[in-house]
């Protein structure tokens, strides 16, 4: 039941991930740091992509994928389109990695050390939920503050 959750709340806020990229009015402006924000919208999409494509994709999934954190917060000017291209692929492949898991694998423990302690595989991918749902908000406030109508 857990799982089945989980796959709804991932597939909610990456499609609003998707939604929020999308709704930018000037594509730069995903790119745009001003005033006291130290991230573009930009750089947490591609944060939140490399973290699930990590924590689930390669690690549940067994997706080979290779994480450049740094990459995450350096890269500048990705077009639009293939941010949200990389947002569908991260779907699909949280969808697929879930679908692997039994509810007895969710009890047991993450085999990667994410934080000080060890933690059971729920407790990660319940993380994952909030802090995707933590830069969504984030996101969703960077456009609505710096994506303005040109006058």
């Amino acid at each position: 039941m857990l799982i089945e959750t989980l796959k709804s709340l991932f597939q909610r806020d990456l499609n609003r991930l998707c939604d929020e990229i999308s709704l930018y009015k000037q594509e730069e402006n995903i790119w745009l740091i001003e005033r006291n924000i130290s991230n573009s919208a930009g750089n947490l999409c591609l944060h939140l992509i490399g973290n699930l494509q990590t924590y689930i994709g390669a690690e549940i999934g067994k997706t080979g994928y290779i994480r450049d954190r740094a990459a995450e917060f350096s890269l500048k000017d990705i077009p639009r389109t293939r941010l949200i291209d990389q947002i569908d692929d991260t779907i699909d492949v949280v969808t697929r990695s879930l679908d692997l898991l039994s509810e007895e694998n969710l009890l047991e423990i993450y085999p990667i050390l994410v934080f000080e302690e060890k933690t059971t595989t729920q407790y990660l991918l319940v993380h994952l939920t909030t802090h995707l749902t933590y830069h969504l908000g984030q996101i969703n406030y960077h456009r609505r503050l710096l994506d303005q109508p040109e006058v």
